[in-house]
């Protein structure tokens, strides 16, 4: 008998092999079958729905197909569709379990939790080839539904799963690299366990991009955008239509601040319109434009695909809070609570949306409500310390911090924010009236001579103008570092802003975090000061258009030369339509579409602040904050105040440009361009600058050259020609300063000296310029415009020991003691090789300012140091003679 069966194995192994060649019905199915699963994978989704459908029409049978058909379904969003074809299985089958995970899959993404409970219990009962997959599903439903203990007991089986040794499939090893990730909030150190299964699964089938997606995932969620970015262009390069993976793509540009995040969110949504977390994303991108309604819209589509999602109620509650609606938030909030009472993320999603909408002090109630319902919120405890921090509450705010950090160590936010805080103890606090000025210890004596002056005025003056007084004390950080300013502002290093208010506490630069004539230290001050009254005057409900607008409209107010000025790329931009209308100026600085447009922003927002004033008289802006503060959108508040339509409004500000700009903006050539790229040559610009005498550049281009060949009186020509052209240009190459040379070095100081004043009440950073004038100006004998010039280089660096020195000569000559005393005070902070001598100065400036008991103290101290100091001496005597005998 042995024989025979050996014959018929033969026979069968034969009759296998001949089903498997080419052209047999059999090996046809496999060969499309694999054709099917290959387009899925690179996302040729209609031809993927086209074969798959063809298939199971053909083998109803075909588990494989069917659930290939679901999720070709289901990756472009025709999620009703993916349900029926995986009901068609399961009623053609009804001995088979096969189906039942994919089918409870579909389910929970459209919002029908029970019946997708139920669709996994089946596929574990009938023990389904993905059964695994189908209670890493359940797992999930039950831990959205708030079964917390419940579900992490079913997480940890999964770490048994896999030490078990049993060889796991690549979609296997995905869901326990997953389950693991859940668990990860509960020991963080288990996150690397789920990275490495990850990195199994994709081992296991390099073909697989599931895992490639959450490894993206997990790597954004812990705070590591370049090795997410990596994951997520993995992805693309094999399917450059993975919604999901352009998604993550879009999470990681809005992580990093980099321009196209919405974009990209848009070409998720194209490729599946009913990704819910991407119409979440869009919804929160939209609040952060201060665009509620469509905001709104964006949440409701994602509810209408998903009833229960619980991101999308959140992000649906914060918009209703920030719209003013008590009792949609309300309901929203009481919504996603039902579903899941101990969902933090609804208060960690409210906190961070109230956070970037600056409402600083809600943001950390809606944190201590996730930490109250949810003791491992990580994220929670991070929000709700940073934003302690922001208003003010630096012990209170610190400890949450450290707790988020222990809880969640890939945090880089709070780690960078954390080692910023432990250097505080090296920072001195200067205490006032109204103002805590926290600076270095290394430069607190100099600065503060500086900052509590002009702090107080700024105060009285907005004061005055707002008919407001903004909450005392507020909190000014000075950094000396940019990098330690900016993890203030945002936890990384990399922020390009001077300064930031957070109402109540205001942080800001050093003069020293920058090059000389990098920024004016007072203007910024000035200006994070007006968005404290602003924030104040609306409780935190101003657009930013208008609070930063108004802001640098209020520096201009402040100080000749302070504030944003215009130029020749923000003239062009407005030639060429690239400004943006007033209703919609807000995208400008939360979307600026190309590098220049936060910066013309900027300063086309403060122009409009400036042409409403003109129109309506200075109470409209006022009341225009008041409106802000009563839940009025923008359109709202130009009909209630101004008594217009905004884009009607729009309309004048711009005729309003023409008219201001006349000259200027006829000196522009926006449309002259250089063939291949390249620079003009020097004959060039010179034949410009002959032919055509009415274009600023060419003539600004052409007095240059001939300055630096030394043909200066040519040079004048060009330089006056352009200065006529466009009289508010002080920025770089200004021809007020090369003018200024030229009159100087032909002995006409006086010409000189005008030159640089118009400058330096344009220009509020060139320092140089100031420095100039002062020596000009004090050698024509006008002491006190050469110390206003120096006054004013104080602002953008104020630490030459120098200018102190000189300032400090002609406040003596000018009788103006008060400023004497403090420019000989500054001379002495910034440790003087001679002390003995600065502080022989300064006990003089008391002298002269009659307060002798400081005076007689002072040069003790000098004489402390130099006993023998002959001038010092004397003045002790003078200063006993003064006081007839009296002990001081």
């Amino acid at each position: 008998m042995r024989p025979a069966v050996r014959s018929g194995l033969a026979l069968l192994m034969m009759l296998a092999a001949s089903s498997l060649c080419a052209g047999h019905p059999l090996a046809q199915a496999q060969e499309r079958l694999e054709a099917a699963e290959a387009a899925l994978r690179t996302g040729r989704y209609d031809e993927a729905i086209d074969i798959f459908s063809d298939l199971a029409q053909r083998e109803p049978a075909s588990a494989r197909a069917a659930r290939g058909r679901s999720r070709a379904y289901w990756a472009v969003g025709r999620y009703a569709d993916a349900e029926r074809a995986a009901q068609r299985y399961i009623a053609a089958n009804a001995g088979s379990s096969e189906l039942w995970n994919t089918l409870g899959e579909v389910l929970y993404r459209r919002g029908k939790r029970d019946e997708a409970a139920e669709a996994f219990e089946r596929a574990l009962a009938g023990r389904a080839g993905d059964a695994l997959i189908a209670r890493l599903n359940l797992a999930i439903l039950r831990y959205d539904r708030g079964e917390r203990a419940e579900a992490l007991r079913e997480f940890d089986g999964f770490i048994d799963v896999y030490n078990r040794g049993r060889r796991l499939s690549s979609e296997e090893l995905t869901a326990v690299g997953t389950a693991v990730a859940y668990l990860g909030a509960e020991e963080w150190q288990l996150y690397r366990d789920a990275l490495r299964a990850y990195d199994e699964a994709i081992a296991a089938d390099p073909g697989n991009l599931e895992p490639r997606v959450r490894v993206g995932e997990l790597f954004l969620d812990k705070y590591n955008s370049p090795d997410a970015a990596q994951s997520f262009r993995d992805v693309l390069a094999v399917n450059p239509n993975h919604a999901r993976a352009l998604l993550g793509m879009a999470r990681r540009m809005r992580f990093d601040g980099e321009p196209g995040a919405f974009d990209m969110a848009r070409r998720a949504l194209e490729v599946n319109p009913d990704l819910v977390s991407a119409r979440v994303f869009l919804a929160e991108l939209l609040l952060e434009l201060e665009e509620h309604d469509r905001a709104a819209e964006e949440a409701e589509r994602a509810l209408e695909v998903n009833s229960a999602s619980l991101e999308a109620l959140s992000v649906l509650a914060a918009i209703r809070y920030l719209q003013g609606d008590a009792g949609g938030f309300e309901a929203a909030r009481r919504r996603v609570l039902e579903l899941n009472p101990q969902y933090a993320e609804l208060y960690t999603r409210l906190a961070e949306l109230s956070a970037r909408n600056r409402l600083y002090f809600e943001a950390a109630e809606f944190a201590r409500q996730a930490v109250e319902l949810d003791h491992t919120s990580w994220r929670g405890y991070a929000l709700l310390g940073i934003n302690q921090l922001r208003t003010g509450r630096i012990a209170e705010g610190t400890r949450n911090l450290e707790i988020g950090f222990e809880g969640d160590p890939f945090d880089i936010w709070t780690k960078n924010t954390l080692d910023l805080l432990d250097t505080f103890t090296e920072y001195d606090e200067v205490r006032g009236e109204r103002f805590v000025i926290a600076v270095d210890g290394k430069e607190s004596e100099l600065l503060s001579l500086y900052f509590a002056d002009l702090a107080e005025e700024a105060y009285d003056r907005l004061s005055e103008l707002y008919g407001f007084r903004a909450s005392t004390p507020i909190r000014i950080e000075v950094y000396r570092s940019h990098a330690d300013f900016s993890v203030r502002t945002v936890g990384l290093v990399g922020m390009a802003a001077l300064g930031v208010s957070f109402g109540p506490v205001i942080a800001m630069d050093s003069p020293s975090a920058r090059e000389i004539g990098g920024f004016n230290w007072g203007s910024t001050l000035w200006h994070e000061l007006a968005h404290t009254f602003h924030m104040g005057i609306t409780d935190h409900r101003v657009p930013r258009w208008f609070s930063e607008g108004l802001a640098v409209y209020e520096e201009r107010r402040a100080r000749p030369g302070w504030g944003d000025d215009v130029s020749p790329g923000y003239l062009t931009a407005y030639l060429q339509d690239r400004l943006l209308p007033v209703a919609e100026l807000n995208n400008g600085f939360m979307r600026p579409a190309y590098p220049e447009q936060l910066i013309f922003s900027y300063y086309e927002a403060s122009l409009v602040c400036e042409f409403i004033e003109q129109q309506a008289g200075p109470r409209a802006l006022v009341d225009m904050l008041l409106a802000y503060k009563n839940g009025m959108s923008t359109p709202e508040v130009f009909r209630t105040v101004l008594n217009t339509d905004v884009d009607d409004f729009g309309g004048q500000f711009f005729e309003y440009m023409d008219e201001r700009f006349a000259v200027p903006l006829s000196a522009m050539r926006p449309d002259r361009e250089m063939p291949h790229g390249r620079a003009p040559t020097r004959e060039e610009i010179a034949e410009w600058a002959e032919s055509d005498p009415g274009d600023f550049t060419a003539q600004l281009a052409y007095g240059h050259i001939l300055f630096e060949d030394e043909r200066h009186e040519e040079a004048a020509v060009y330089l006056e020609r352009a200065k006529a052209l466009f009289p508010e240009y002080a920025g770089a190459g200004s021809p007020y300063w090369y003018l200024a040379l030229i009159y100087k070095e032909r002995g006409l100081p006086r010409r000189a000296a005008d030159e640089l004043t118009t400058l330096t009440s344009i220009d509020e950073r060139d320092y140089q310029a100031n420095l100039e004038l002062a020596e000009v100006l004090e050698a024509l004998g006008d002491r006190a415009g050469a110390a206003a010039a120096l006054e004013r280089a104080i602002y953008i660096y104020p630490y030459d020991i120098a200018f102190h020195a000189r300032l400090a000569e002609l406040y003596s000559q000018t009788g103006e003691h008060d400023r004497a005393i403090r420019e000989r005070q500054a001379v002495l902070s910034l440790a003087p090789v001679d002390r003995a001598n600065a502080l022989f100065e300064l006990a003089r400036a008391y002298y002269e300012a009659d307060d002798m008991t400081l005076a007689r103290r002072t040069v003790l101290r000098a004489l402390e140091i130099a006993p023998g100091f002959e001038e010092a001496q004397g003045l002790l005597l003078e200063i006993r003679a003064r006081n007839s005998g009296g002990t001081g």
